[in-house]
């Protein structure tokens, strides 16, 4: 692949783009090695146009938000890192519902409706994830996930095709959607919430966000919580009882506070979290029978 040949393309066509970009400080694990290309497209025209002269160079594509349910490779990305970024986000609200960018930080969209006195989307205030982030992985907290608040998402198909399916067509189920199975790029979600109390809500988020900080380990860099729930169990719980807490490997270690979050104490490695990880699931496995399936996204 002639890479310098594609950024120059890309930036024929408009479109910012960068060869070897670090892609460590774009995740809030703050790991990874260079993309081959990496760009920020500020339009939904520029979006389709970077999507589709990766596709003619047939080179592979990773579509990037917040990066925060990702973990990067210590090489790298062999392709085409794509952010949907704030300038692809904006919040447009109508009655009780609320269109968001893909690109939008999720607790603003939760800011936006506490502003405008709705209700529902308390659960997702402090989620570090953008919108699209969110309604691919169905993102959720305290009992809420997206799919009970989502109406409908606009998407470009991988021929560069607009559509919007609503919700119910979707496959939203825990941590997963129709999009992570499809070459499919999220540019906008419908929300549909219900009419509240403002004070409330506010009341509501800042009680959420005070749990956050006392019980999960804000101060360092993670991807969130690093396993699925299994049925039946915690994931932290699982890990304590293992005796695991603070187990490390090399700059990555199970967090004192939360066993649930595998953290970056500095200069962690993508190699690093896979020997811990790998090394959790087997223990787990052997001493509970419970089998932990990781829920951050590993792209090598």
């Amino acid at each position: 692949m002639d890479w310098d040949t594609l950024a120059k393309v890309y930036t024929a066509n408009g479109i910012p783009a960068l060869r070897g970009q670090a892609l460590a400080p774009y995740t809030t694990f703050k790991i990874g090695g260079p993309a081959a290309l990496f760009c920020r497209p500020e339009t939904n025209a520029q979006l389709a146009a970077a999507l589709r002269l990766a596709k003619g160079a047939g080179a592979r594509v990773y579509l990037l938000g917040k990066g925060s349910n990702v973990l990067f490779a210590d090489e790298g990305f062999d392709g085409v890192v794509i952010q949907i970024g704030p300038s692809m986000g904006g919040v447009e609200i109508h009655g009780s519902t609320i269109c968001a960018g893909a690109g939008e930080p999720l607790s603003q969209v939760c800011l936006a409706a506490a502003e405008a006195g709705l209700t529902g989307l308390e659960f997702a205030y402090g989620i570090p994830g953008s919108v699209g982030g969110a309604v691919y992985m169905n993102a959720g907290a305290y009992g809420g996930e997206m799919k009970d608040v989502l109406e409908d998402v606009t998407f470009l198909d991988d021929r560069g095709g607009e559509h919007t399916l609503p919700a119910g067509e979707l496959c939203l189920s825990y941590r997963t959607s129709i999009f992570t199975s499809r070459p499919w790029c999220i540019l906008c979600a419908k929300l549909r919430l219900s009419h509240g109390d403002r004070q409330a809500v506010r009341a509501r988020m800042d009680e959420l966000a005070h749990r956050r900080a006392e019980k999960q380990p804000l101060d360092l860099p993670s991807a969130g919580s690093t396993f699925k729930r299994p049925a039946g169990a915690f994931a932290g719980a699982l890990i304590d009882q293992c005796g695991l807490r603070g187990y490390q490997v090399g700059g990555a270690a199970i967090s004192e506070k939360h066993c649930g979050f595998v953290v970056n104490l500095g200069g962690a490695t993508c190699a690093d979290v896979l020997a811990l990880t790998d090394h959790v699931q087997a223990v787990v496995r052997q001493k509970t029978g419970y089998d932990l399936e990781r829920e951050v996204r590993v792209v090598r």
